[in-house]
C-alpha cells in the first residue's frame, strides 16, 4: 500500500488543496483547518448548512498563512467571498485548538472503498488516501495502526460516520441525497477512518503504508 493522495483544508469547510508532502503531528497534517467561519453568536458555520462554502478554495502560502481564492484570509476580499457564501454577519477566525476538528485530527480513506462507493473522493474530505487497498478492507482496520513512510505511525480509532456534506458536489455544490442514502444503506453510515497520530513524521506521495497488527 502507498500514499496516493494528501490533502489539507486550511479553512474549515472550504475546498481543500492537494499537496505533495506533509508533516504529521498530534494535530494531524500541518496547516489543516487553521481558520473557520463563525456566525454572529460565535457558532461555527460549515458547509453542512452553507454548501456554497465548498466553492471557495483554501490554500497555504509559503509563510504558512491561509489564503481564500488566492487572497489572505484576513483580506476584505476573503471576508466578502465568505459572506456571499455563508451569509451577512459571518466572520473568519483563526483557532488552533484540537476542537477545530469534527472528530479526530486525521481522516484516512482508501482507494478500494472509494471505488466501491463510486463517487468523487473529495466528497469524503480525506487528509490521506491510501492506494493499493482491496475492496472494503479498511473496515477491518479500526483498532490497528498504520505506519506511513519511515517514521509516522497513526492509530485507527473508528470508521467515520458520514453526514450531509457528502451529498454536495465539490465543484457545483449541487445536492444528491442518494449519496448519503447509499452510505447508510450499503455501508452502515460509515466511510473512511478516524485516526490520530501516535508518532509524527514527514510523509510524501508514494510513501509506503503498512498495517501494523
Amino acid at each position: 500500500m502507498h500514499v496516493a493522495e494528501l490533502w489539507r483544508y486550511p479553512v474549515k469547510s472550504l475546498a481543500g488543496e492537494p499537496i505533495q508532502v506533509a508533516d504529521l503531528s498530534t494535530e494531524g497534517i500541518s496547516g489543516d483547518r487553521l481558520v473557520h467561519v463563525q456566525d454572529q453568536r460565535g457558532g461555527i458555520v460549515t458547509s453542512r448548512t452553507r454548501p456554497k462554502l465548498l466553492g471557495l478554495h483554501a490554500t497555504l502560502n509559503d509563510g504558512g498563512h491561509a489564503l481564500i481564492d488566492g487572497h489572505p484570509w484576513t483580506a476584505s476580499a476573503s471576508l466578502d467571498a465568505v459572506r456571499a457564501a455563508a451569509g451577512d454577519g459571518t466572520r473568519l477566525v483563526r483557532y488552533e485548538g484540537l476542537e477545530r476538528f469534527d472528530v479526530l485530527p486525521l481522516l484516512i480513506a482508501t482507494d478500494g472503498a472509494i471505488a466501491r462507493l463510486g463517487v468523487d473522493r473529495r466528497r469524503l474530505r480525506p487528509n490521506i488516501v491510501v492506494g493499493g487497498v482491496e475492496g472494503l478492507a479498511e473496515r477491518e482496520w479500526p483498532g490497528h495502526r498504520l505506519q506511513i513512510g519511515q517514521t509516522a505511525i497513526v492509530a485507527i480509532a473508528q470508521l467515520r460516520g458520514r453526514c450531509i456534506m457528502t451529498t454536495f458536489d465539490p465543484d457545483t455544490q449541487e445536492q444528491d441525497l442518494s449519496v448519503l442514502r447509499r452510505i447508510r444503506n450499503e455501508f452502515g453510515g460509515t466511510m473512511a477512518l478516524d485516526c490520530h497520530v501516535i508518532q509524527g513524521g514527514h510523509v510524501s506521495l508514494g510513501d509506503s503504508v503498512t498495517l501494523l497488527v
